[in-house]
Formats: C-alpha cells, sequence, structure tokens
C-alpha cells in the first residue's frame, strides 16, 4: 500500500537541486557558529573548552522537540502546509539568533567573565538550536516525500551531499575572509549569513510541497489527517520495536563518535603545532571534501543498489573513520604535522561512504505514513549524540589536559583513539540490526524471500 501511494511522485533532479540549495544557508551559519566563533572563544580568548563545548551542544540536548516537530508534520497544518511551515518558523528563529553571537563577542573581548557576554551567547545558541530542530525534521521528511520509495534513501543522500560541499565551500571562503580576527569582519559574516543564508532557506521549498501534493494526490494526505494519532501512543509503538531502539543505539554510538572532534580539531592544531588561524579553519573543509567525493561517488557507484542493501557500505564507512582518528592520533603522538590533512582525508572519506549508506538505512527505517516521526526519532538520536559528542570531546580536552596535566599532544591523541574505539563499536552494533525485516514490515519490499537475499548481503 505505502509503495503504491507513493508511486505518483517521480525522482526530479531539478526538485532535488533546488531542495539542496537550502543547505548553503546551514552551512553558512554552521561554520560561522562551530567552527570559527569557537576558535575565537577558546583560541583567540582563552576560554575553557568546556563552557564553550556545552553552548554549541545545546541545541543537541534539546534534541526531543525535533521527534515532537516531525510528529506534528504527519498530523497537522501550520498556516495551511504540513512542512513548510514549520521548516520557516524554525529557520526564522536562526537567522533572530545571529546577532547575539556577534554581541557575545564585543563584551568578550573586553572580559571573558563578561556576564551579558554569557547571557548573549546562551541567548544564540539556544535560539539557532531550537531553530534547527523546528526545521529539521519537517525538512527530512519534505525531502523524502520529494522522491518515491526506491529513490528516498538517494534524495536525502543528495541533500546531505550538498550540505557537506558547501560546508567545503563556506569554510575555505570564511578562513580567506577573516585570516585574523576581526570584529568587524566577524560582523560583515554574520549579515551575510542572515541575508544569504535567509534567501535559500525561503527560497528551497518555496512551492515544493504543493507540488508534491499534486503529484501523490491530495485523498493520501487527508486519510492521514482524519486518522490522526495522539503523539505518545504513536511513539510507544515505533519504540517497541527491537530493530527501532537497536537502530537507534547505532547511530547514537557513531554520531558520538564520529563528532567528539567537532569543538577540539582547531584547538588541536593551534596548541599542539601552533598552526595559524586560516590553516586550522580549513580543517573542516578537507575531511567534508573527502566526504563529499566519495558520497558523489558513492551515489553513482550504487545508484541502482536497494537502500535495504546499504548496511555493509556503511560498516565500511564507519571503519574507514576509525583508521583516519587512528592516523589523526600519531600525528598527535608522533609530533608530525604533516600527517593531519592525510588524517583527516581518509576520515572525510570514510565519513562520506558511511552517510551515503546511514542514510539510505534511515530511509528504510521509516514508514510512510509516520515518516515525520521517525525521522523526527533518527534526528533527535543523531542532534543528541552530536552534542554529546560534542561536549565530551572538549570536557575530555580539559579533563586530561588541566585535570591530569596530561602532555597537550597525549590529551588530544587519547580523544582520537576513543573515538575509533567508539567507530568500531557501532559496526559490531549495525550487524544486530535486521533492516530488511523492517523494511518487509513497512511494505517496502514485499516477500521473505526478497527479505533473505537482502540480510545474505
Amino acid at each position: 500500500m505505502a509503495i503504491e501511494q507513493a508511486t505518483g511522485v517521480r525522482f526530479r533532479v531539478r526538485r532535488m537541486l533546488r531542495l539542496g540549495s537550502f543547505q548553503i544557508g546551514s552551512a553558512m551559519g554552521d561554520i560561522l557558529v562551530n567552527s570559527i566563533w569557537n576558535r575565537i572563544l577558546i583560541s583567540q580568548l582563552g576560554i575553557p573548552a568546556a563552557p564553550v563545548s556545552f553552548l554549541l551542544a545545546l541545541r543537541y540536548l534539546l534534541a526531543p522537540v525535533s521527534l515532537w516537530v516531525g510528529h506534528l508534520s504527519d498530523t497537522r497544518r501550520l498556516w495551511g502546509l504540513r512542512r513548510t511551515s514549520y521548516i520557516w518558523l524554525g529557520r526564522g528563529l536562526m537567522i533572530v539568533s545571529l546577532p547575539f553571537l556577534g554581541l557575545s563577542l564585543n563584551r568578550f573581548v573586553l572580559s571573558t567573565t563578561d556576564v551579558w557576554g554569557w547571557v548573549f551567547a546562551f541567548l544564540s545558541t539556544l535560539l539557532y538550536g531550537v531553530g534547527t530542530l523546528v526545521s529539521g525534521s519537517p525538512f527530512l521528511a519534505l525531502v523524502r516525500d520529494s522522491a518515491p520509495p526506491e529513490k528516498q534513501g538517494l534524495a536525502i543522500s543528495t541533500a546531505e551531499t550538498i550540505l557537506i560541499i558547501f560546508f567545503a565551500v563556506v569554510g575555505i571562503v570564511f578562513s580567506v575572509w577573516m585570516d585574523v580576527y576581526s570584529s568587524r569582519v566577524f560582523w560583515e559574516m554574520v549579515l551575510a549569513t542572515m541575508v544569504v543564508g535567509g534567501f535559500f532557506w525561503f527560497f528551497a521549498v518555496l512551492g515544493v510541497e504543493k507540488r508534491i501534493d499534486r503529484e501523490r494526490g491530495r485523498v493520501e494526505w487527508e486519510t492521514a489527517v482524519s486518522a490522526e494519532a495522539s503523539f505518545m501512543p504513536v511513539l510507544r509503538k515505533i519504540w517497541s520495536d527491537q530493530r527501532t531502539r537497536l537502530f537507534f543505539l547505532f547511530l547514537a554510538v557513531a554520531t558520538m563518535a564520529a563528532w567528539a572532534q567537532e569543538a577540539v580539531l582547531e584547538p588541536f592544531g593551534a596548541e599542539v603545532f601552533a598552526l595559524p588561524f586560516d590553516r586550522t579553519t580549513r580543517f573542516n573543509s578537507y575531511w567534508q571534501t573527502a566526504t563529499v567525493l566519495t558520497l558523489v561517488g558513492g551515489a553513482y557507484v550504487w545508484r541502482k543498489r536497494p537502500p535495504e542493501q546499504q548496511s555493509g557500505i556503511t560498516m565500511g564507512g564507519l571503519y574507514g573513520m576509525a583508521l583516519g582518528m587512528m592516523l589523526l592520533a600519531g600525528a598527535a603522538l608522533a609530533q608530525q604535522p604533516r600527517l593531519i590533512e592525510v588524517a583527516l582525508l581518509i576520515f572525510g572519506a570514510g565519513f562520506g561512504v558511511y552517510t551515503f549508506g546511514g542514510l539510505s538505512l534511515m530511509a528504510v527505517m521509516s514508514s510512510d505514513k509516520e515518516a515525520g516521526t521517525y525521522l523526527g526519532l533518527w534526528a533527535i538520536c543523531i542532534l543528541i549524540s552530536k552534542g554529546l559528542g560534542t561536549f565530551l570531546g572538549g570536557a575530555l580536552r580539559d579533563i586530561l589536559l588541566l585535570g591530569f596535566s596530561l602532555p597537550t599532544a597525549v590529551s588530544y591523541g587519547v580523544i582520537f583513539l576513543l573515538e575509533a574505539a567508539g567507530l568500531i563499536t557501532a559496526v559490531f552494533i549495525l550487524t544486530r540490526v535486521d533492516v530488511p525485516g523492517f523494511a518487509q514490515d513497512v511494505g517496502r519490499i514485499i516477500s521473505r524471500t526478497e527479505a533473505q537475499i537482502l540480510s545474505a548481503d
């Protein structure tokens, strides 16, 4: 039934590219907050990593909002639209948050203990985080809605690929724009993100939902609304499935391990090797460029492979990421800065393979009727885990470096080795998830024979 309902939607490259342009603003905002603002506070102003990491992790710790909003976008229209209005509401909050980011830096330059500086920093990260959560799962659901079942994994992967492409592009542009800290230049970046990012957040989704409704037939949506269920019973039904719980655990472990470097990667380059500001700003661009290349290559090589058949690919990506983290630890311990770029490229290549496979699995591990709720659950898992990973990376840096007085290189090396161990643990968990069985139960594959073939693969 689910497959028949979605057959009216065709995979359109133009629509995918338009939806993907939404990620231009996402990349600008995240680079500004998680890379540049973070580096200035820790390395330029000498603020400890733990409180900064906590502020960066705040949006992830509020992730239950994403699950609730995902359910709302399944069952209730806002301002006459099912997905789009929630997306615009969330992105509006993100735009409002950005001036507070600049105000916080203006205060911290005068005093790192300034109360108003911390108030502005908290307001900025809170509004930015809530906005991300309100818009995140409805946007993923809109992307999923825009493709037939066999292309839904590819659709989500395409949107993620465009995000990572612009992470790399924006990272390079911003590093050239501000090679040394300047309050005036930072404010220019804030205004550019508000204007350019805001434009694409509005334009990318304008009218898309109405076109999809026309293709699928309005009867399907009206039927879903008439059968509306309350949030908690739906959530209990979803969570009662052991496969859902195991997949949640897999995403949590993989995400925490992958993102523990988020708050410490640039300080690592500055504190262990005294690398300049513009070079450490490009660290994210290195691994994200490699991610883009493997994502694009994977989309071409595996484009005809059923999304239910992506577990092995996902595991291969996790092994590659673990190798990159081990090499990064080796660079720290052996005092070899030339290994950093090599390690980041390997990590990024593995991340691209993992992302392609993992996003396909996320599309599979979601039913059509409750897509927003399922994707909200996966989003909440990724966001909370990314936040915990970000915070734990910064906290471990402070504990090892300041608490135990370990050498700087050893402290960072231990963090990267722990990340590698977490990534390998995620591989083991994924082997326990029955993805083909879930796909059969929600109607993506029809026969048990198909499920057995996919399991054997």
